[in-house]
């Protein structure tokens, strides 16, 4: 996938493309996170981007994207006011406005995550604590995904991941979520090449 392939193909109205990745980023990376957010923010007019408003890639990419255009950031919290003071995104949908007991597909495949499985169930019936609030991360990034009655899917997914152990945690489970949706995901083995 080129980047002049990716707009062509995704930059229309309410295409939504997934801005995110691990926690930790390398040092030289950071710097590629924010140009890659104000590339595609600036090269293209419809698409928008939507994050995890977490620490490390999320925050870079996110910077990128809101140095150009605000309005076309989209977070996706898992409660509200998480990490406000970092968030500059237009729109900000938290899971406390969101019926997830009504959403089972959104309960089903957050349980794909086999480390919060059990503790899916107890958040969901509201047993709110510092142990069921691991299984609000995962839910949130099935809904990054797959949406809600009221919340679009996305449309492609651009991630950076830790290339020497890919697939893991959140960033992994969001990425396989992608996946088993059939939508097409990349990585920085891709999107490093469109900086040059």
């Amino acid at each position: 996938m080129t980047l002049p392939e990716l707009i062509s193909k995704y930059d229309y109205p309410n295409a939504i493309i997934l801005l995110e990745g691990k926690r930790d980023v390398a040092e030289e990376d950071k710097p590629k996170l924010i140009a890659l957010g104000k590339l595609l923010a600036s090269k293209t007019s419809n698409m928008i981007f939507r994050s995890g408003n977490a620490v490390g890639s999320d925050q870079f990419f996110s910077d990128g994207v809101t140095s150009v255009d605000h309005k076309r950031l989209q977070q996706i919290t898992p409660y509200s006011g998480h990490r406000k003071k970092n968030n500059h995104a237009y729109e900000t949908i938290s899971l406390d406005d969101i019926d997830i007991a009504a959403e089972p597909e959104v309960v089903y495949q957050s349980k794909g995550n086999k480390k919060t499985e059990k503790l899916i169930d107890q958040f969901v019936s509201g047993n709110k604590n510092r142990y069921t609030m691991k299984a609000a991360y995962i839910i949130r990034d099935t809904i990054k995904v797959i949406g809600t009655e009221t919340v679009k899917p996305a449309t492609f997914g651009i991630f950076y991941d830790d290339l020497d152990n890919p697939k893991s945690g959140g960033t992994g489970h969001t990425m396989n979520v992608c996946e088993q949706n059939g939508i097409p995901v990349i990585d920085q083995s891709v999107w490093f090449g469109w900086l040059e």
